[in-house]
């Protein structure tokens, strides 16, 4: 008998596919100190001279956030792709298994939906580490703008396809959808997955100078963004009549704040758009509409972020699958929700109190609610470092038969 060590990755389902969206939300997350924390003149972003000359300039203080954020960029933009090319290798073994056609006729198929999210999110947080460490990339930008709108389509041309293949199955015959298995929001998902297209299609409006770029812009990322609505309320709903019905699904649990990380990813769309609406098409919206806007979104994360921390609670989700002797993979949705909050904190600050003179800049009441978002930060930090090593790691020893 030869010992070998296994791992519950080594289980691999597609929702491992949350690690890659996570560690680059964890990446977007460290890119919010550059964006509100540096000048940035003569870009709508701030690019790689941006972070140079803030550095020349700047204090210790703001030279260690510098720091801070490049690392923290670089490390989890690594991570990102890393996990992405993993789950994809494991995917690709995954399709020869009986266990992918069992996947494809039940429920469970709208997991495979966390691919296309997890590209989406790659090809955003590689824009972010071009801008952030790449010379003079901002003279070429309107070159990139193009290209990143044709990886966006084709992402959300797929998501459809496999939202498409889902809904054809279970709409074209009845039974084939599990009504008792569907007391979650896992079916939410697939709204995710083209909500994260939207935001990136969304990126051109707010910087593009060319007209015709944010137009297209504003179409594209309106009609997978409209999608994704209303996929999140004809799911929501079916969902929560089978959560008063049967209660919540266990290992499902964390998908109850799915709406958390939407609400950002929307958020920061409407955002997008309304600056290239501005700029390009001279229809204006007020900095109060801003406040008001992104207060709305704010609220509803909370409405459902403590609808969610309850009945985890109640479940004793963490004593189970985050410190307990089982593990699932859908505990990597517990990171989305934290790095939203986070990133949406620090929207609703700058683009929000601080524009409208609310809070000042640099204030006591600042630091405190740049505080909450660090706070967010830092603990999905620690979940995803907890995770990691819990699902990665080389832990369990067992025994096989010799050759």
């Amino acid at each position: 008998m030869t010992p070998i060590s296994s791992r519950p990755a080594d289980n691999w389902s597609p929702l491992y596919f949350l690690a890659s969206v996570g560690a680059g939300g964890l990446a977007v997350t460290f890119f919010m100190y550059l964006l509100f924390w540096v000048p940035h003149p003569n870009a709508t972003v701030p690019v790689f001279e941006d972070i140079v000359a803030a550095w020349g300039k700047g204090n210790p203080w703001q030279q260690f956030g510098i720091v801070a954020a490049m690392l923290g960029i670089a490390f989890f933009a690594f991570q990102n792709v890393r996990y992405l090319i993993w789950n994809f290798s494991k995917f690709a073994e995954f399709k020869k298994t009986e266990g992918y056609r069992k996947l494809r006729h039940s429920n469970g198929e709208t997991q495979l939906l966390a691919m296309p999210l997890a590209v989406a999110m790659s090809i955003n947080g590689m824009f972010i580490v071009g801008l952030v460490f790449v010379p003079n990339l901002w003279s070429v930008v309107e070159f990139l703008f193009p290209a990143a709108m044709v990886a966006f389509v084709l992402t959300g041309l797929l998501a459809l396809r496999m939202i498409g293949h889902f809904l054809g199955r279970v709409l074209s015959e009845g039974g084939l959808f599990d009504v008792t298995a569907h007391n979650s929001f896992a079916q939410l998902l697939p709204a995710f997955a083209l909500a994260m297209v939207a935001v990136g299609l969304s990126a051109p409006a707010a910087m593009s100078t060319s007209t015709t770029v944010v137009g297209a812009s504003l179409i594209l990322s309106t009609f997978f963004g409209l999608i994704a609505l209303i996929y999140v309320a004809v799911a929501a709903v079916t969902a929560f009549n089978s959560m008063l019905h049967f209660g919540t699904a266990k290992e499902a649990a964390p998908t109850l704040m799915i709406v958390i990380p939407l609400m950002t990813v929307l958020g920061i769309m409407t955002l997008r758009q309304n600056h290239g609406l501005h700029a390009a098409f001279e229809a204006h919206s007020s900095n109060i509409d801003t406040l008001m806007t992104l207060t709305q979104f704010l609220t509803v994360q909370i409405l459902f972020l403590l609808l969610g921390l309850t009945v985890l609670r109640r479940q004793g989700y963490a004593a189970t699958f985050l410190t307990g002797d089982k593990n699932s993979a859908g505990s990597y949705a517990l990171v989305c929700p934290g790095v939203a909050l986070s990133v949406m904190t620090q929207f609703w600050l700058h683009k929000g109190l601080v524009a409208v003179g609310l809070v000042a800049k640099f204030s006591v009441t600042y630091w405190i609610i740049v505080g909450i978002a660090l706070a967010f930060q830092f603990a999905m930090i620690a979940l995803v470092f907890h995770l990691n090593r819990r699902h990665f790691a080389k832990s369990v020893t067992v025994a096989v038969p010799a050759e």
